[in-house]
């Protein structure tokens, strides 16, 4: 079988508009659903966007993201993040091709210290982390043909996202507080469905492998704090330059935990698939241009 044909759940998202270019640039054919006709509660529109879409493959990038929202109601973050990806597996499953599920850094505690590798043990500390791991779980057990890319930090041009806030908020106010204790890899989503694209290309090359089952983490090159990316989004964008104070992530409580350290390791990831995603300074300046397009 020839693939081409990839279905993109998420619509609208950050990760699935980049996926929208990122996968006809590697000639695939990006076939992209989501609400209200496709929905993880209505199993009959997940069977009807696959007997639609005949797809060769899937990107499942459907997920609640909101991960203040997720400690509030925890069994609607596990229907998007665990019970909808179990049901994409099982029909990719029986269709025999392969899914790339995406998932989070926030599967982790941040206490290692170091860049987590995969074989790392997860510890996630709140809701959105721990129905994001079930989902790579359900991923896992429901197809054999299964490529779980956590990632972290995501923004993109469109959507809700830090890089979007800071710019707004920067124009309304000259002083603004960033966390500066937290650290991780700020990852542009047209980066990231590039990856995603090129490692789809890398299956269509070889054929599935065994070596290609498994979780991945897919994040852009390098690490700041938040504090850092706020700075380096005003130095690289122009235009209103507010003072960025630093500050502790104690000093701004909100109602999930977060990960302090989730930096992750991306060597499997190259070493698998010949992927890497580019420096995050790249990624900061690609989609200001695209903003400002």
């Amino acid at each position: 079988m020839v693939m081409r044909r990839i279905l993109v759940t998420g619509r609208g998202g950050q990760l699935a508009t980049g996926l929208e270019s990122a996968l006809p640039a590697q000639g695939f054919e990006a076939i992209l659903v989501g609400q209200p006709d496709f929905e993880f509660n209505r199993p009959e529109t997940v069977a009807a966007a696959f007997a639609a879409a005949r797809p060769e493959a899937v990107v499942n990038c459907a997920a609640w993201t909101a991960v203040d929202a997720a400690e509030d109601n925890e069994p609607a973050a596990f229907r998007a993040n665990a019970l909808g990806p179990d049901l994409v597996a099982r029909h990719c499953a029986a269709r025999g091709i392969p899914l790339v599920q995406v998932s989070t850094d926030y599967v982790f505690d941040g206490r290692k210290g170091a860049p987590y590798v995969e074989e790392d043990a997860p510890n996630p500390l709140g809701a959105y982390g721990r129905t994001k791991l079930a989902g790579e779980w359900a991923a896992l057990a429901g197809n054999d043909r299964t490529v779980v890319l956590r990632t972290a930090w995501v923004f993109s041009p469109v959507g809700n996202n830090f890089l979007r806030t800071m710019l707004r908020v920067g124009a309304e106010r000259p002083e603004l507080r960033v966390v500066s204790d937290q650290q991780g890899s700020p990852t542009a989503a047209p980066d990231l469905a590039d990856a995603i694209a090129a490692v789809l290309a890398r299956i269509r090359a070889t054929g599935w492998q065994p070596g290609y089952r498994g979780v991945f983490h897919a994040v852009a090159g390098g690490f700041t704090t938040w504090h850092g990316f706020a700075e380096a989004i005003f130095a690289t964008a122009g235009g209103p330059r507010p003072r960025v104070q630093a500050i502790a992530t104690a000093d701004y409580p909100t109602k999930a935990v977060r990960p302090a350290d989730g930096r992750l390791d991306t060597t499997r990831l190259r070493e698998t698939f010949g992927v890497a995603l580019p420096p995050w300074e790249a990624g900061l300046a690609r989609v200001l241009k695209a903003l400002s397009a």
